[in-house]
């Protein structure tokens, strides 16, 4: 690695994806920032110390990632080095529980960042690689055009991209829950049974109503944050638009399990100004649901509403990405068909299908129930 650098002096010049000047929009890709060791977290070269003492983590670093931390974005480590340091690590409690998903090795920082994004179940371009070496960086950047990456000089700019913006008491739980979710998967690869029979051992709870008020911050936040799961990429001030127009009701999905809660994890926004109809203009879940189920739960719920309310079609707006493949796919296994295309060159279809006969029916290890509106 390239020698110390202040990350508090004036940004210096970076790659084609360094930050410098983020768009406003820029931090609601960022879902997790991937850390660089040595001569970015601290100014020594952990493999050459003397002893099996980590060099002395700078405190301007440790200040950042526990201020991302607080907003809700992770963190984790990519470092060129002897997979020995990554013990050393393990070994000093403050330091490795800031860090999901750590990997410490001689391989490519690319394929250190794939694996992380794969750990955490992200997509790459959800990370952001801060790291002191020009040469890691551009490695990066020409084989994960997606990531952008930063020299530790700005950081500080990265930081005040986020100043000003709403925190949900999701984002502030979220580093908590992604440890939780690594309980999940040791427990998963421990059980001895079928991914069906710890689905069910798991005993995951869905319950799903319409949003209170406080809960609008959230369904804004899923809305802008999510990509894999998510139909039509509707903007936040859109939707939030939306939904406090005539006609709209926005309903939103918590979940939970034997280790704990998940906290809101789907928000859908219905437009009922069609008599006989139910349109949803977005739906859109977390992407650590994704693989239970919640997904397909949520969406059949919706349908089954929108029948019991006397609607007689369901139609779902849907913009294909790169992305959001799953959902596409959730979509056609529910029947749902396109119906018509609207927006410029056709970049969003409207896809529909009748409410008689039989409805899908939500896997059958989660328990799906109405929330109450106390529990909202």
């Amino acid at each position: 690695m390239t020698g110390a650098t202040d990350p508090t002096a004036a940004t210096a010049a970076t790659g084609t994806n360094g930050a410098t000047g983020m768009p406003g929009h820029e931090p609601d890709r960022i879902k997790c920032v991937v850390w660089d060791l040595d001569g970015t977290l601290w100014d020594e070269i952990a493999v050459e110390s003397p002893t099996d003492e980590l060099p002395t983590p700078r405190t301007e670093m440790l200040a950042a990632i526990d201020a991302l931390a607080a907003r809700g974005v992770l963190s984790s480590l990519a470092s060129r080095s002897a997979p020995a340091v990554l013990d050393r690590l393990n070994a000093v409690p403050e330091l490795r529980e800031r860090f999901l998903a750590p990997q410490v090795s001689w391989q490519d920082k690319s394929e250190s960042l794939r694996r992380i994004a794969k750990d955490l179940g992200i997509a790459v371009e959800a990370l952001l690689l801060v790291d002191d070496s020009p040469y890691e960086r551009a490695e990066v950047e020409a084989l994960l055009p997606g990531v952008r990456t930063l020299d530790p000089r700005e950081v500080p700019a990265l930081l005040a991209a986020f100043e000003g913006r709403e925190v949900t008491p999701e984002s502030r739980e979220r580093v908590r829950r992604y440890r939780t979710e690594e309980t999940r998967r040791a427990e998963g690869e421990r059980f001895q049974g079928t991914r069906e029979e710890f689905l069910r051992w798991c005993e995951m709870r869905l319950t799903v109503g319409a949003a209170g008020p406080q809960e609008v911050p959230r369904a804004l936040e899923l809305a802008a944050r999510t990509h894999r799961l998510n139909s039509s990429g509707l903007s936040p001030e859109r939707l939030r638009a939306l939904a406090a127009s005539d006609g709209h009701e926005l309903y939103t999905a918590r979940m939970a399990d034997r280790f704990g809660e998940y906290g809101i994890i789907g928000a859908a926004l219905v437009d009922r100004s069609v008599p006989g109809t139910w349109s949803v203009p977005l739906l859109a879940l977390s992407c650590r649901v994704a693989g239970r189920g919640a997904a397909a739960a949520f969406l059949f719920w919706l349908m089954e509403r929108s029948r019991e309310a006397g609607a007689e079609e369901f139609r779902v707006t849907l913009r294909p990405t790169d992305a959001n493949l799953e959902m596409r796919m959730l979509l056609r296994q529910a029947g749902l068909r396109r119906s018509d295309d609207t927006g410029p060159a056709a970049q969003t279809a409207v896809l529909s299908r009748s409410l008689h006969g039989e409805l899908p029916k939500p896997p059958l290890w989660l328990h799906v129930s109405d929330r109450k509106d106390n529990d909202a």
